[in-house]
């Protein structure tokens, strides 16, 4: 594939070294900050292009996505904080019978964690004894708190358990309700992600944990979805990829 990157930060250039290690060309690197062959997306970048990686800022993603959907190109989307505008985004790319997949998370790792958390959060809805609960680290520099990466494992063990019933991320000054869910995070240092669930009981206590090393496991994420998404149109999730990956 030769392919166009948009944000050439540090996910940016993570992607790219996938990119070469899978045999792939680097068509165009766009950066608004100045870091890559250019600063804005055309029409004209876009010629000969194969598929786009965007991972960059929300500001100005339509006006983006409405270049790729006009010239057919498909794009895997990594850029979060557009949900406002999703249903936009989406009348976009039918109307162009163009093609995008976005998500909030392409790490596979990520994914295998978010079943088994699914599958433990349900398993306990008959022992009340155990409790459920989350903890995530991220490095000193990240901007958002909780993540994305826990927001979504909340809303899954939600989804699974029959006794949580709303997620609580703020700092408690007082006993936690049964049906809350508490999401904490800690921010410092160089970690790129962990996040632990923890199911506990009087008797003992159990942890699911990701731990992310790198970026890698992302930006292999990304590429494995744009390969995925050679000769398909529509508008994809992640998940749709995933889950076809996993062969669920």
């Amino acid at each position: 594939m030769n392919v166009m990157i948009t944000g050439y930060g540090r996910m940016g250039r993570e992607i790219e070294n996938i990119l070469i290690q899978r045999g792939h060309s680097i068509a165009l690197r766009v950066d608004k900050g100045g870091y890559g062959d250019c600063t804005e997306v055309t029409a004209d970048g876009l010629k000969g292009v194969d598929v786009v990686i965007e991972f960059s800022l929300p500001q100005g993603i339509e006006n983006n996505i409405r270049l790729y959907a006009q010239s057919k190109t498909p794009v895997v989307i990594g850029t979060t904080g557009w949900d406002d505008k999703k249903d936009i985004i989406k009348d976009i790319i039918l109307n162009n019978k163009s093609t995008l997949l976005y998500g909030s998370n392409f790490s596979v790792g990520a994914h295998i964690f978010f079943d088994l958390v699914s599958k433990a959060a349900g398993l306990i809805n008959n022992t009340p004894e155990y409790d459920i609960m989350m903890l995530e680290y991220h490095h000193n520099k990240k901007k958002d708190s909780p993540s994305g990466t826990a927001l979504t494992t909340a809303e899954k063990i939600l989804k699974n358990n029959n006794r949580k019933e709303k997620i609580w991320t703020d700092k408690l000054d007082r006993a936690i309700d049964d049906n809350e869910l508490h999401v904490a995070s800690v921010r410092g240092g160089q970690i790129p992600g962990i996040h632990t669930v923890t199911l506990d009981s009087f008797a003992d206590s159990i942890q699911i944990t990701h731990n992310a090393r790198n970026r890698s496991g992302f930006a292999l994420g990304a590429v494995m979805a744009s390969e995925w998404l050679q000769d398909k149109k529509g508008f994809f999730t992640v998940e749709d990829f995933i889950e076809e990956l996993l062969k669920k």
